[in-house]
């Protein structure tokens, strides 16, 4: 046997290795309940809406915890319009 093809050979032996390795911790941690499939429900932070102001412009209502904050993107700088108030806080 050609030594290169030896050495090419043990290489690729041992990436399968590596990669199988990997593989069998994804799946005990996700077994484990170390990882999630599915992203978790108790997220703080959201997009609400989204709306195209023009080509490249956007507005967007995002909710943190219980209120609402407006920003603008896509400009030559994103912009914090302003946060809303919170529903029922009547002011």
């Amino acid at each position: 046997m050609n030594p290169s093809f030896s050495y090419l050979l043990t290489a690729l032996a041992a990436l399968a290795a590596v990669l199988a390795l990997i593989w069998a911790a994804q799946r005990v941690a996700r077994l484990a309940g170390l990882t999630s499939a599915r992203p978790a429900s108790g997220r703080r932070l959201a997009v609400e809406e989204a709306v195209a102001l023009d080509p490249r412009r956007r507005i967007h209502l995002i909710r943190c915890d219980e209120r609402q904050v407006l920003v603008l993107t896509g400009g030559a700088q994103d912009v914090v319009l302003g946060w809303l108030p919170v529903q029922g806080e009547g002011r």
